[in-house]
C-alpha cells in the first residue's frame, strides 16, 4: 500500500533486504538549498525544504520551485500543475487523504492565503485542499505525522487556532481542528524557546514519541523525549522514561539534540538518531539508539551506535535495516573522537545498522556529508535520500535520490 492511503502507516515500509548501492537514474536534481523531507502519495513523490531552481533527470529543464516540488515515481517527471507559492522553508511533509499531503515549516501563507506554518495541498494541483483550515497563531512546525483521521503536529508554536498548545497538538486530520482533550502539557525548556524538534506514531497508531526542548511533560520529568500513549481517549502520558538523554552534550545554539525518530515496520521499538556540539562527549551525542516500545520507566537502551563526534540527523527503519544519514565520517566509533576508533568503519554520510546489534552493516554507498542527509523516506520500492549535496554513491544527484530494493539501473 503506498502512502497516502486513507489507512496508509506513517512508519517506513517494510523491506525483505537492504536496498541497492546504487541509486536509480532517474531522479530530477534540485539546484540549490537542502531538502528537508521527502514523501511519497501514490505514484507521486514531493520534496520540500529551502530552495529555488529543480530540474528533470537529464538537466535539460530548469524550472522555478518554491521550496517545494512534486513528480513522477519512476520517470522523475516534474509536475507542472503542482506548484504552491511558499513563503518560507519547508521542514516536513506526510501524506495525508484523498490524494493531498500535509505540509509544515516556517511559512507564513501558502498562495497567499496567511495560514501559518501548516497546509494540506492537493497532491494534483497544489492548491489548499477544501475544507482544511489550520494555522499557528506563532512560531513554526518542525514535525508532522497522520494516523487515520488524527494530525499530530510538532514545534515553537503557543498555540493552534487560538487553541492553547505548548509545541504539541493534535489535529483532525479533515478539518484541522484541534482536538481539546489532547494536551501534554509540556513545559521547562532546557534551553530556548520550548519546541517539538520531532515525534513519531507508531505504525498501529498507539504510540507517539516525542523529542524537544521540553523537561517536563503534564508535570513529570521527562528530559527531552517522552511517549504518549495514543491508543486511549483520551490520550494519556506514558511510564516510558528515560533518563539517556538528560546529559549536557551540545553548545548554547542547540537548544535540543535530538533529531529524528523513527518505529520499526513492526512498532516493536523504535531508533533516536541525535546531533551535537563540535566536541566529543559522553552520553548519547552523536548517536543512534534502540529503544523498545513499552511503558517501562527508567528505560534502558537496546544498544546504541556512536559516530565519534559527527552529527547524526535522520532515520528511518524497514525491518531488514535501520537506516542513518547525518554528516558523519564513521560508525561502530564509540571510542573514536573525531578520528577513527577501535573497531569502526568508514560510513560517510550515510550507513545501514543491524536492527538487532546495531552494529553497521556492510552497505556503503557515501554521499558527499555537507550539512547532512536529513530526509530519509522507506518506499514499498526502495529508499529516497534528501540533502543538502551532490553526490550520492559516486554518482551525480543534485539533493535528493533513491536506492531502489532492486537493481534498476
Amino acid at each position: 500500500m503506498f502512502a497516502g492511503s486513507a489507512d496508509a502507516a506513517p512508519s517506513g515500509f517494510p523491506h525483505s533486504k537492504v536496498v541497492s548501492e546504487r541509486p536509480v537514474p532517474w531522479t530530477p536534481h534540485i539546484l540549490d538549498g537542502t531538502v528537508k523531507s521527502i514523501v511519497q502519495v501514490g505514484h507521486v513523490v514531493i520534496a520540500g525544504g529551502k530552495f529555488s531552481r529543480v530540474a528533470d533527470p537529464r538537466r535539460q529543464t530548469v524550472l522555478a520551485r518554491k521550496n517545494i516540488v512534486a513528480f513522477e515515481y519512476g520517470t522523475g517527471r516534474i509536475l507542472t500543475e503542482f506548484n504552491p507559492r511558499i513563503r518560507g522553508m519547508v521542514r516536513t511533509l506526510a501524506a495525508g487523504p484523498d490524494n493531498t499531503v500535509y505540509v509544515g515549516g516556517t511559512f507564513t501563507g501558502v498562495n497567499g492565503n496567511g495560514n501559518r506554518g501548516i497546509a494540506r495541498l492537493s497532491v494534483t494541483t497544489g492548491q489548499p485542499a477544501p475544507g482544511f483550515d489550520a494555522s499557528l497563531d506563532s512560531g513554526s512546525v518542525y514535525r508532522l505525522t497522520r494516523h487515520r483521521d488524527r494530525l499530530y503536529v510538532g514545534g515553537s508554536f503557543g498555540s493552534v487556532n487560538r487553541v492553547s498548545r505548548a509545541g504539541l497538538a493534535q489535529l483532525n486530520a479533515y478539518t484541522g481542528e484541534v482536538e481539546r482533550s489532547f494536551d501534554m502539557h509540556l513545559s521547562r525548556s532546557r534551553r530556548g524557546t520550548l519546541r517539538v524538534q520531532e515525534l513519531a506514531i507508531s505504525p498501529g497508531g498507539t504510540r507517539l514519541v516525542i523529542g524537544g526542548t521540553f523537561t517536563r511533560a503534564r508535570g513529570q520529568r521527562r528530559y527531552q523525549i517522552a511517549m504518549v500513549d495514543t491508543g486511549v481517549t483520551p490520550a494519556r502520558l506514558s511510564p516510558w522514561s528515560t533518563e539517556g538523554y538528560a546529559a549536557p552534550c551540545d553548545y548554547s545554539r542547540m537548544h535540543t539534540y535530538i533529531r529524528q525518530i523513527d518505529f520499526s515496520p513492526d512498532g516493536s521499538y523504535f531508533v533516536v538518531v541525535t546531533a551535537g556540539g563540535p566536541l566529543r562527549k559522553p552520553g548519547l551525542c552523536k548517536t543512534a539508539a534502540r529503544w523498545e516500545t513499552g511503558d517501562t520507566p527508567n528505560a534502558r537502551l537496546t544498544w546504541a551506535n556512536h559516530t565519534g563526534g559527527d552529527s547524526l540527523y535522520s532515520v528511518e527503519i524497514t525491518g531488514s535495516a535501520v537506516y542513518v544519514g547525518g554528516h558523519q565520517r564513521w560508525m561502530n566509533n564509540a571510542m573514536g573522537n573525531l578520528k577513527p576508533g577501535p573497531g569502526s568503519v568508514k560510513r560517510e554520510g550515510i550507513a545501514a545498522l543491524d536492527p538487532r546489534s546495531g552494529k553497521a552493516l556492510p552497505w556503503n554507498p557515501g554521499r558527499a556529508r555537507g550539512h547532512g542527509a536529513e530526509a530519509l523516506t522507506a518506499t514499498p520500492h526502495g529508499l529516497f535520500v534528501g540533502s543538502d549535496t551532490t553526490r550520492l554513491a559516486g554518482l551525480k544527484r543534485s539533493r535528493i535520490g533513491m536506492f531502489p530494493l532492486n537493481d534498476e539501473n
